[in-house]
């Protein structure tokens, strides 16, 4: 079988600051005895990161002597802008910028907080480089074991106006969330952030509402201060702060995030630890 991750073409690697995508880069890397020229890694910040995942992206590039491109959206004609670990966001600004753009909240059927926050800018950084045309291949950190989101990914589209391929290396090379934990264990480095079950609760953005209630139930209550912007925009949506309320909640079948920081306050536990994760773009 051939090497799934050595590139023979155009490549972004998309880099979710997390250790599956991470592994997926060490293997690159490996395979191809270095970055080739005609690949990049782009790293994409919402401000809702959690700060263990910013020093982790920074540490990678650093102990791999690979350069990631850190980038957020922007309100402009540009999109995007270019930072680094100095200056990435931290308090939700991208978000919030897009969020006031919109006039509404994103939730599990209207998504756009991936697609506006994360794709677009990278798209809009590869078209700067003249590497957004036909035959890019855009490498994903989607695990075997991850069989829901390579479906989802697999028949996934891009923009009509070019043709886009998703490429899951992992997926094809069989490697599961164990494999991943294997190698972070072996290494001088890690993400540190806290593991359930092999997988980080706490990756991409803090308390991302595709999260089971029951998850960001445990996150909020070992970090109280993570509600506090999901609160603060759920409560703007709700008194028609520069969002409309049609928007009011991220997810209206849910708990609101003031609940979920209330019942963590008084340790109540009212959500199913069985419910899984909605499936999307970001990967671990």
């Amino acid at each position: 079988m051939r090497d799934p991750f050595l590139i023979d073409g155009p490549t972004c690697i998309s880099f979710s600051g997390g250790r599956t995508s991470a592994y997926m880069l060490w293997r690159v890397l490996q395979s191809n005895g270095g970055l080739p020229d005609d690949c990049c890694v782009i790293f994409a910040n919402t401000g809702k990161e959690e700060e263990e995942t910013l020093r982790f992206v920074r540490d990678c590039a650093a102990h791999w002597s690979v350069p990631i491109e850190w980038i957020e959206y922007r309100d402009d004609d540009q999109g995007f802008a270019l930072v680094d670990f100095n200056t990435a966001s931290r308090n939700g600004e991208p978000f919030e910028a897009l969020i006031r753009k919109r006039q509404y909240l994103p939730n599990p059927v209207t998504r756009f907080c991936t697609s506006d926050l994360k794709i677009k800018p990278m798209y809009r950084l590869l078209r700067d480089a003249n590497m957004l045309a036909d035959g890019l291949s855009m490498m994903v950190g989607i695990r075997a074991d991850e069989q829901r989101r390579v479906a989802k990914m697999r028949n996934g589209k891009h923009s009509e106006s070019v043709h886009i391929e998703n490429v899951l290396p992992l997926a094809i090379a069989g490697i599961t969330v164990q494999h991943v934990n294997r190698f972070w264990g072996g290494q001088p480095f890690n993400l540190e952030l806290t593991t359930f079950k092999g997988r980080t609760l706490a990756g991409n953005c803090d308390l991302c509402f595709l999260k089971p209630p029951a998850q960001r139930l445990s996150l909020v209550a070992e970090r109280p201060a993570r509600a506090v912007w999901w609160i603060r925009m759920e409560q703007a949506a709700a008194i028609g702060k520069d969002v409309t309320t049609d928007g009011a909640r991220f997810t209206k079948d849910g708990p609101s995030y003031a609940s979920i920081a209330e019942f963590a306050s008084k340790q109540v536990d009212a959500f199913d630890h069985d419910q899984e994760a909605i499936p999307c773009f970001c990967g671990e």
